[in-house]
């Protein structure tokens, strides 16, 4: 059987049992627009800084290289080779012109960023089922302009099979390691938005956080410089993670379906589920809003849309803390 086939047997049996704990469905009212703070988007006017020719140089690295180089979506920066396998070729530096290293948006070490996905210790499987949706239109997103997933939807159509298994076996080798963390506040640092994402803009200015989760990179120059090794804070309105953990683990009378159920007890992943401990909590957002709004209608679907049906916005993001929170 291929490894999609088992992707969906396996499924199927998760499906079965999620529906047996599924109560009355009810749909819950949709939020007028996506969040902009998960869905970041470029204003028209950005302009990424010039390459003054100086050579850039991250912590525990000998490596230096120019911002025109960490800029080049056909190479992957590889600042630390020792913390994982050798890269394979499409991953370090994908195919011209059609086809991205895979490692220049979701770097060497597969940890990505809060403006698209980690995917270090995905199932195969799971990673070659995304990119079979994104190829088929099965997977889409709630802000079709955002850049990241217009160039996965671009470039799924062109990457061969040999391709995508590779990369998936990469990927999937490598382990999660825990670089977020999450902070409950009342009150945030002022950002921007830079890259697809939220940056802070270090000024000594806060705001209150209200219903969002600022997700930031610890290091911005670092982060820009595709390190593996970023670290990222993400702040969440007090109490979040306790209420994703009750939600998470009980369903909250109905309103949900334990998520235990499939992605495993501790949310690291079961069998060709993909484990969410440890993983952007915008990303996990933007997930579960594009769940419940169809606009993801893969294999995954099937299983996904009516656990969110019922969820809220603020729901979302308790969960999305929650899970973050959690040891990958």
């Amino acid at each position: 059987m291929t490894i999609i086939g088992n992707f969906v047997k396996v499924l199927g049996i998760a499906l079965i049992v999620a529906a047996s704990s599924q109560g009355a469905e009810s749909v819950a009212g949709d939020p007028q627009s996506p969040p902009y703070w998960a869905y970041a988007m470029n204003p028209p006017d950005f302009k990424a800084p010039a390459d003054d020719g100086s050579v850039r140089h991250v912590p525990e690295s000998t490596l230096g290289l120019t911002l025109t180089q960490v800029r080049d979506s056909f190479f992957s920066p590889d600042w630390h080779p020792n913390d994982h396998p050798p890269l394979p070729e499409i991953v370090a530096h994908g195919r011209k012109p059609d086809v991205l290293a895979c490692g220049f948006c979701h770097r060497a070490g597969g940890t990505g960023g809060p403006e698209n996905a980690s995917l270090a210790g995905l199932p195969a499987p799971y990673i070659v089922q995304q990119m079979a949706d994104f190829k088929s239109g099965a997977r889409k997103t709630s802000v079709p302009d955002r850049a990241p997933p217009k160039a996965m939807i671009a470039l799924s159509k062109f990457a061969t099979a040999e391709e995508i298994e590779t990369a998936a076996a990469y990927f999937s080798s490598l382990k999660l390691k825990p670089v977020i963390q999450v902070i409950e506040t009342n009150t945030v640092p002022k950002t921007r938005i830079f890259g697809w994402h939220l940056a802070d803009l270090k000024n000594n200015e806060s705001e209150p956080i209200s219903a969002r989760i600022i997700e930031v990179p610890q290091d911005l120059q670092q982060f820009v410089s595709r390190d593996s090794r970023s670290h990222f804070i993400a702040y969440v309105p007090p109490g979040t993670i306790e209420k994703g953990r009750i939600l998470s683990s009980t369903g909250g009378q109905g309103r949900t379906v334990q998520c235990m159920i499939c992605h495993g007890p501790d949310l690291k992943g079961l069998g060709p589920i993909p484990g969410i401990a440890g993983r952007s909590p915008t990303y996990l957002v933007r997930q579960l809003y594009d769940f419940q709004h169809g606009v993801r209608a893969g294999i995954g679907s099937a299983l996904m849309k009516p656990t969110v049906e019922k969820l809220t916005l603020d729901d979302m993001i308790a969960l999305a803390a929650y899970s973050s929170s959690l040891q990958p």
